[in-house]
């Protein structure tokens, strides 16, 4: 079991909701600090406030850190390793819940969790002088699923889950001691699902707006909490290239099937 007493943890997308919950939660576990990157500064101080107040300055760092683009993503690594020498675990959380520009949707869901997987196996892989660890990919339950009101959120969430499982294979992680796992909330209440600013946006054709409406409103909502555990389970527990779902309360490792499994 993988002990997270003492680690350091970088958690993208962490000035509120899930990413904020697995924060506090990772804290409370033992770890040494964590470092929030996040594009919004005034949350991210807010969050370093609320933390420092609980578990004490040395223990929050707050980055401002637009994750489309490397070379912040990288300068993030950077700034945390200068502060605590060390990163053990990355969370790849920062997405956004947006069909309109879905260039944008694609480079925050899918081009950012690229960039922080392979920035994290360059600073963190033994093969380079680190010290293995863990990455957590976050991915979705409509990952494992088709989605018709956003095929394009669903499609990044589709990557997400096939990426970490390819970067999560012997290869990788013989050479750098990381494993890479991908979690799979379900419908969480947080405040990207709760408080659109342009429902326009948020499809990209008007009449999926109904759509979504009827299956947003059917559903059980569980609290950010619900998915902080399970990726916490995952980072203690999970094995290397595992796939989580955290839904209705409950987490569970899934098994997808492989192309010898579907031949049989």
């Amino acid at each position: 079991m993988y002990e997270l007493k003492e680690k350091i943890a970088l958690i993208t997308g962490g000035a509120s909701g899930i990413g904020f919950v697995c924060a506090k939660e990772i804290l409370k576990a033992g770890a040494h600090a964590v470092a929030i990157a996040d594009i919004d500064e005034a949350n991210g101080e807010a969050a370093k406030k609320e933390l420092i107040k609980e578990y004490g300055t040395e223990k929050v760092l707050f980055i401002k850190t637009d994750v489309t683009k490397r070379d912040q993503f990288e300068n993030a690594f950077k700034d945390a390793l200068k502060q605590w020498k060390y990163v053990d675990i990355l969370i790849n959380n920062a997405g956004i819940f947006r069909e309109n520009p879905y260039e944008t949707e694609i480079a925050t869901n899918a081009t950012s969790v690229v960039h922080g997987t392979l920035i994290g196996l360059q600073y963190m892989g033994k093969d380079n002088g680190g010290k293995g660890g863990v990455i957590i990919n976050m991915a979705s339950i409509f990952g494992l699923e088709g989605n018709t009101p956003t095929p394009v959120y669903a499609g990044t969430k589709h990557f997400v889950i096939g990426f970490s499982r390819s970067m999560g294979t012997p290869y990788y992680y013989d050479r750098t001691g990381v494993r890479v796992i991908s979690i799979c909330p379900g419908f969480t209440d947080t405040p990207m699902a709760n408080n659109p600013s342009d429902m326009d946006a948020l499809f990209l054709f008007p009449h999926l707006q109904q759509f979504w409406a009827d299956r947003f409103n059917s559903n059980v909502w569980q609290p950010p909490t619900s998915v902080a555990v399970c990726v916490i389970t995952a980072i203690t527990k999970g094995e290397n290239g595992s796939v989580w779902v955290a839904e209705d309360d409950e987490h569970y490792e899934v098994v997808l099937p492989d192309r010898k499994m579907m031949r049989k």
